[in-house]
């Protein structure tokens, strides 16, 4: 890690944060503390949510050494709340914490024992600052309920870190705050880890070279390719080729080559240039047909992205812990512990050629250029959000960037990404391109929370594996069957095998993922029929409710209780409609909720149509006693099929 950059345990075994033989000063061009309820509860909160097999990044306080004391430049709220917090939890904390010109403030400080015990006797009451006084007291509100755990809560906050982040000295403090506040947010943890990473490299010119692909992949808005900007293009066309869609290169020397080529020329426009009536700004959207204008919007953030890189990386080179049995990386993709999964790789990871730790400098190179190729194959190949014009409704997307025009006057342009082999017809691709839409949306609407996204690893890995050997040899036909693969896989393991004794009543416990990959099915297999569903999108259907209700509102309406959790009788809806949803009997459901049903999952509007009375019997009681059943069989047999069960 750099010399500037110190990781900070909030406690450990024999000190804390502030045991240090320098003083931390809060100037006096900082706010006064004044952080309230919802950030200290918020604050006490994340501790509790610690894992305690591992770290946990709590942010950064950024200082600047100045006559001996550590100024706080950014994170004093925070810093001076952990001072508070480890006072309320009966630690011996050194008065190492101080306001500039604050007296106030400091005298509360440093008669934090006696506000604890309330002491009101010894204290001046009108020196006691408000703030820090208001903070105490919601800090021991929290730590004195009645199902606080003080034992569990210290050994998470053993797990906690802060780093502090030393500005180099003659840092231009004004500039400094001109640049936080144009950002308006704390460095993040891939912050720290870009300059982690640029210190193993020994090269100037290497930093560059880093910095520059690591500062295109970072903005995970468009294409990378539109993020490399030079002029006329070189860097891009170095990169990427003149078209702007070729698989970046593996040699870092040609990536050295080329962009030190770019720092030797002027960059930018010329006067002539900006003062020309066609002069445009370059941008990362570009057209799909001449008059309909896109942007892309990516599924995930960037520190996610490093985490499915890194998985990636791993892959590739083969990487394992030293240690026989043990896990180099954690299953969940917590970008709380980015810095904390990477410092793993670093310390324990090994390969054929030996332990990570004895050429960082080497991992640094091959780590970056993953992360270009990475990142080309992800804007490639996994599914975005497309807007067109001034749309606000997206949709689902798979494009690859492309280029119109010459020289100069190049401009991007996008239109399907291939699923086909060589030689094959346009329309097989439209497809195929529509197929892997809809498995890769349904993906995505079933995991919501970007760390259990493990299907974007996996397609990442396997188009990553053998130098992109999928990619070139054609195999990239498969790539719905890879993706349909790893829905089938989450299916049979959290549903067929969960269930037993051909007993499929999980209720709203059953996966998402079932009913979303079943409407996949209902949506494919249609099109050789009556293509009734060529509407159907995957959208974020997250509530899993009954058909025939729990708990009938009406009051003639009968309980049903021995097959309502039934897979059969049930669907999935949108949150946002299921109060209303949940105790209406189903043919009023079918009646009241007819618009969003015909838009709905294909599943619910098959139970929709399948909801008629039959005789004298009413349409409820014949769908409770006959066609729930007749239903499940159906849709069944559809997903035991692909399952292969």
């Amino acid at each position: 890690m750099s010399e500037l950059v110190t990781e900070l345990h909030i406690i450990g075994e024999t000190n804390n944060i502030f045991d240090t033989n320098m003083e931390y000063t809060i100037p006096l061009y900082q706010r006064a503390y004044a952080w309230e309820d919802k950030q200290l509860v918020q604050l006490i909160e994340d501790i509790q949510d610690v894992a305690e097999d591992a770290n946990y990044y709590m942010g950064s306080l950024i200082v600047s050494k100045q006559a001996g004391k550590y100024e706080v430049v950014d994170g004093q709220q925070r810093l001076t709340s952990l001072f508070l917090l480890l006072n309320c939890l009966g630690e011996k904390v050194k008065p190492t914490l101080t306001f500039a010109c604050r007296e106030k403030s400091n005298y509360t400080l440093r008669n934090i024992e006696e506000l604890l015990q309330e002491n009101r006797s010894k204290l001046d009451m009108d020196r006691i600052e408000f703030g820090i006084q208001r903070g105490i007291k919601i800090i021991l509100h929290e730590l004195k309920k009645a199902d606080f755990d003080t034992e569990s809560f210290m050994k998470k906050l053993a797990k906690v870190i802060v780093y502090r982040i030393e500005l180099p000295e003659n840092t231009d403090l004004n500039r400094y705050f001109e640049i936080m506040n144009t950002r308006g947010e704390q460095l993040e943890q891939h912050d720290i880890l870009k300059a982690t990473l640029m210190s193993y490299l020994n090269d100037e010119a290497e930093k560059g070279v880093f910095a520059k692909i690591w500062d295109a992949c970072s903005d995970m808005t468009g294409y990378v390719q539109m993020h490399f900007v030079s002029k006329n293009n070189a860097v891009r066309e170095a990169i990427f080729s003149g078209d702007w869609n070729w698989m970046p290169p593996m040699n870092w020397l040609k990536y050295k080559k080329v962009m030190k080529q770019d720092t030797d020329e002027a960059v930018g426009h010329s006067i002539k240039d900006i003062i020309d009536k066609d002069f445009k700004v370059e941008d990362d959207e570009g057209y799909i047909d001449e008059d309909i204008r896109v942007r892309f919007e990516s599924i995930i953030e960037f520190p996610y992205f490093l985490l499915h890189t890194l998985k990636v990386f791993i892959a590739l080179y083969d990487i394992k812990h030293e240690k026989e049995n043990a896990k180099i990386t954690d299953e969940l993709l917590d970008d709380k512990k980015l810095i904390d999964a990477f410092n793993r790789v670093f310390s324990y990871g090994v390969t054929e050629e030996g332990r990570i730790a004895d050429n960082r400098e080497e991992f640094t190179r091959r780590f970056i250029i993953c992360l270009l190729r990475t990142r080309y194959l992800f804007d490639k190949y996994i599914v975005k959000r497309e807007y067109a014009n001034d749309n606000a409704d997206g949709e689902w997307s798979l494009k690859s960037l492309y280029v119109s025009g010459q020289q100069s006057k190049k401009k991007p342009y996008y239109r399907n990404s291939k699923f086909t082999k060589s030689g094959e017809w346009n329309s097989t691709n439209d497809w195929r391109t529509k197929t892997n839409i809809m498995i890769q949306s349904a993906l995505r609407v079933s995991y919501t929370s970007p760390k259990v996204m493990h299907w974007i690893t996996k397609l990442l890995i396997w188009l990553s594996e053998d130098n992109c050997k999928h990619v070139r040899n054609d195999d990239i036909t498969r790539f719905d069957v890879i993706a349909e693969d790893i829905a089938i896989e989450a299916v049979k393991e959290n549903f067929f095998n969960a269930c037993k004794d051909g007993i499929y009543a999980m209720g709203v416990n059953t996966p998402h993922i079932v009913f979303n990959y079943l409407d996949y099915l209902l949506w494919y297999y249609d099109r050789e029929g009556k293509r009734k569903y060529t509407d159907f999108t995957f959208e974020f259907r997250n509530s899993v409710e009954h058909w025939y209700p729990q708990n009938p509102s009406e009051g003639t309406f009968e309980q049903w209780k021995d097959g309502v959790d039934q897979f059969g009788n049930l669907c999935i809806i949108q949150r946002n409609v299921n109060s209303k949803f949940s105790n209406m009997s189903p043919e009023a459901k079918k009646s009241t909720f007819k618009d969003m049903i015909s838009k709905g999952s294909i599943k619910l509007r098959i139970m929709s149509e399948l909801t008629e009375k039959n005789g004298d019997k009413v349409a409820s009681l014949f769908w409770k006693e006959t066609m729930y059943k007749k239903h499940e069989e159906e849709m069944l047999k559809y997903l035991i099929d692909a399952c292969g069960i």
